[in-house]
C-alpha cells in the first residue's frame, strides 16, 4: 500500500451547514486522503526510505518554517502528546525526535501505514504509539487520558464536524494541558485568490469553491474556514481558554514549478521585501495557528 499512495496520485452550525459540509460521510473523508496523503510528492524519491522522508521533511519546513515555532518541538521534551491527524507523521516524528512520548491518531489507513514505517525508518517506534479512527469519536479507540499538548494541524477544518473533535479533546486535558490547533483562515489571500482564479468572481460560491481548491489535490470533501473572531468562539465554547491566535502562511511560488521541485515565486511576491512580505503574511495568511490552554475549575474563560 505504501508504494501504490505515491502512484496513485460559536455555533456549532455555522454558514457552512448550508454547504452540506455536515452531512459529508466520513467514508468519503478518509477515501479522498487515502487516494493522496498530504505532502505524499513532496519527494520523488522511493515512499518509504529514509532519503524519501528526509526530503519530505525538508521541502514540508522549507515552505511551511511557521511550524516549527507554532509547535515548539523541544518544549515537550519528556512530555505526552496527543497529535490528532498526523497525516505521514512528519510532525509526528519530530515531537518524538525531541524526547516527547506520542499518541498519534489518523484517519486515513494509507497515511497511518506511511506513518509506522516513517517511524520505523528512524528507529523511533517505541516513543509512539498510533492508532487509526475517526477523531469525531476519538475516545471510542484512543484510551482516555490527560496529555500535557494535544496538537492539531490542519486536520479538524476537513472533519465534517469540527466541534465533536473539540468535545473529544475535553476527555485528554486536564487545568495546565495545552491545545494547539490550526485551522485555514477565511480572510486570507488564498481565499482571495482561489475566488478570482477558479471562481472567476464567483464570492456567491466561496464555501463550495474553498473546499474544492483548498488542497493540492482537488475535490475536498470538506473543508471548513474560520475567522479569527470564530475560531476564538469555537474553542471557548468548548471551555479552552485561547492564549494566542497568529496568522501564518502566504505561499509565494509558482505551481507548474512547485511541482516540478522548483522554488520561483510569483512576480508580484518577488517584488515584496521580505519585511513587507512577512507583514502580508500576518495580516492575510492561510494557518489561523491556535494557541490554548485549559483553565483551572470555576475560571471563566
Amino acid at each position: 500500500m505504501v508504494g501504490d499512495s505515491i502512484r496513485r496520485g460559536k455555533s456549532q452550525r455555522g454558514p457552512e451547514s448550508r454547504e452540506g459540509f455536515r452531512e459529508v460521510p466520513i467514508e468519503q473523508v478518509r477515501g479522498f486522503w487515502d487516494g493522496r496523503p498530504c505532502n505524499i510528492r513532496h519527494s520523488q524519491r522511493q515512499v518509504g526510505t529514509r532519503e524519501y522522508f528526509d526530503e519530505v521533511e525538508e521541502r514540508k519546513y522549507f515552505v511551511e518554517p511557521h511550524i516549527k515555532d507554532f509547535a515548539c518541538f523541544e518544549r515537550w521534551r519528556g512530555k505526552k502528546v496527543l497529535e490528532i491527524g498526523c497525516g505521514i507523521g512528519t510532525d509526528t516524528i519530530n515531537f518524538a525526535r525531541h524526547g516527547a512520548r506520542v499518541t498519534a491518531v489518523e484517519l486515513s489507513e494509507e497515511s497511518l501505514e506511511i506513518a509506522r514505517t516513517r517511524a520505523g525508518v528512524y528507529e523511533l517506534g517505541g516513543a509512539i504509539e498510533f492508532y487509526g479512527g475517526n477523531a469525531e469519536a476519538l475516545a471510542e479507540f484512543v484510551p482516555a487520558e490527560a496529555y500535557d499538548l494535544v496538537y492539531s494541524f490542519g486536520v479538524i477544518h476537513h472533519t465534517p464536524h469540527p466541534e465533536r473533535v473539540l468535545e473529544q479533546i475535553r476527555r485528554y486535558v486536564e487545568p495546565g494541558s495545552c491545545v494547539k490547533i490550526m485551522v485555514y483562515n477565511r480572510r486570507s489571500w488564498k481565499v482571495l485568490w482561489i475566488v478570482l482564479a477558479y471562481g472567476k468572481g464567483r464570492f456567491w460560491r466561496i464555501k463550495r469553491l474553498i473546499a474544492e481548491n483548498s488542497e493540492a489535490e482537488t475535490g475536498c470533501p470538506v473543508t471548513y474556514t474560520y475567522t479569527r473572531k470564530e475560531i476564538r468562539e469555537l474553542m471557548e465554547a468548548h471551555g479552552f481558554k485561547v492564549e494566542d491566535i497568529r496568522t501564518e502562511h502566504v505561499f509565494p511560488y509558482r505551481i507548474a514549478d512547485y511541482v516540478q521541485y522548483r522554488y520561483v515565486k510569483v512576480w508580484y511576491f518577488r517584488c515584496l521585501p521580505r519585511r513587507l512580505f512577512s507583514w502580508f503574511e500576518r495580516r492575510c495568511g492561510w494557518h489561523l495557528c491556535v494557541t490554548a490552554t485549559v483553565p483551572e475549575p470555576g475560571l471563566e474563560v
